[in-house]
């Protein structure tokens, strides 16, 4: 089995969960569902610096990435966003993630950034829009010369 044309579904639906995971995150915060903002149960209080906007962007580009729509943008505000919440969240409780409880910052970080480099895949809105978006080819006739203009 050739494994190198399974690259656009498999990166596709590799966004698509992890857009998932994002847009729940971001919901928890915002709304208190899911376990609510860090397991409290509770949604950070509204307008709340950095948390409320962080959760904002977080279902947001959340949202974006898991349908494949503006991905490359998203996924790189999404990418920048984690990185700043583990260099100023967890980064100063110390320097390695499994101490500072920064895991899942960092990778999302890194997935975004994979997400934002490589595109959307092959399932995505974007890749539905750039098909429509091109001019159709007309295919040669069989046994009709074409003549340069």
């Amino acid at each position: 089995m050739k494994f190198d044309r399974l690259g656009g579904l498999v990166l596709s639906l590799f966004r698509m969960v992890v857009g998932l995971l994002f847009l729940c995150h971001g919901l928890s915060s915002l709304f208190g569902v899911l376990g609510g903002a860090r397991g409290t149960g509770q949604a950070v209080p509204f307008g709340e610096w950095p948390g409320w906007w962080a959760a904002l962007i977080q279902a947001a580009c959340g949202v974006l990435v898991l349908a494949g729509l503006f991905t490359r943008p998203a996924a790189l505000v999404a990418s920048g966003s984690m990185a700043y919440a583990y260099f100023v969240v967890h980064q100063p409780d110390g320097l390695l993630p499994l101490r500072n409880g920064g895991e899942l910052a960092a990778l999302f970080c890194w997935s975004f950034a994979l997400v934002a480099v490589l595109g959307p895949g092959t399932w995505a809105l974007d890749s539905l829009l750039r098909r429509r978006r091109e001019p159709a080819v007309a295919a040669p006739v069989p046994g009709k010369r074409s003549v340069p203009a």
